[in-house]
């Protein structure tokens, strides 16, 4: 089994070739102040390819903007490749709101869309950069979101050309956090997305820890049923399950409606 320091050779090197194969020039991501997209730009600028990290506050907590500029800071002392922009996209977002006509009543629902939303302005924006750079955009997402729950907005920040650590449970993107010097304060961050301008967590939205999630993937890995469970681990099961399920349209292929040759 490969050790952290493997794993980061190995990633560092699939994205220098994927790089060079797709004859792009390096790469766009986005920085939030969250570990998933630290250890990703970090393991993008070890390629020595251009690196841009691109800020886009959405009313964004201030203590999220300060660890994403610290983060930058970080990157951009260490690696000659690194460059930034920061994109202030509240007012594009303001206005996008205020010209959407209503047609619902269900203020959970329209929260929710209009958290989407965020997500997709923010994809747009880092396409607008890859595209006019002849970058690939670099995806943020670890298998427990991207493979085991689908905890992403679809065309949003699961909009990407290229995804690093989409094969790494949470508990490895700590563990490489650590190897790669990242900032104690993001590591030790409660995990957010960030999206509906409130303190709410990753596990407040979910109701189970990436710990209890990456143990529900693994007793689904060995067959086991919600009924195998009692109490808490149930419940962790039965969030993964159910959340899994409910997911499938994000994690697999737009169904394509095929016509008969006869």
């Amino acid at each position: 089994m490969m050790g952290d320091k493997e794993k980061i050779e190995y990633i560092v090197d699939w994205l220098k070739k994927y790089a060079i194969e797709s004859k792009t020039t390096g790469f766009v991501i986005g920085i939030s102040g969250g570990i998933d997209s630290a250890v990703t730009s970090t393991l993008c600028a070890k390629t020595g390819l251009p690196t841009i990290c691109v800020e886009m506050p959405i009313d964004q907590a201030l203590a999220e903007v300060a660890r994403a500029e610290n983060h930058i800071s970080f990157l951009k002392k260490k690696y000659s490749n690194v460059t930034s922009i920061k994109v202030y996209l509240s007012n594009s977002f303001e206005n996008l709101k205020e010209s959407l006509p209503k047609i619902s009543n269900n203020i959970t629902k329209e929260n929710l869309a209009l958290a989407n939303t965020k997500a997709r302005l923010r994809m747009t924006t880092l396409y607008y950069y890859a595209g006019t750079e002849n970058k690939l955009v670099a995806g943020t997402g670890n298998k427990i979101e991207d493979f085991g729950i689908g905890f992403f907005t679809k065309y949003g920040d699961g909009g990407v050309d290229i995804s690093p650590i989409a094969d790494l449970l949470k508990s490895e993107v700590f563990q490489l956090a650590r190897e790669l010097k990242i900032n104690p304060h993001i590591i030790d961050a409660r995990p957010t997305d960030g999206l509906f301008g409130d303190d709410r967590t990753d596990e407040d939205q979910i109701g189970a820890s990436y710990d209890e999630l990456e143990w529900a993937m693994n007793m689904v890995d060995m067959g086991k049923k919600s009924d195998d469970f009692t109490g808490r681990d149930k419940k962790a099961f039965d969030i993964y399950t159910q959340r899994n399920r409910a997911n499938k349209h994000k994690m697999l292929e737009i169904p394509v409606c095929k016509i008969p040759k006869k």
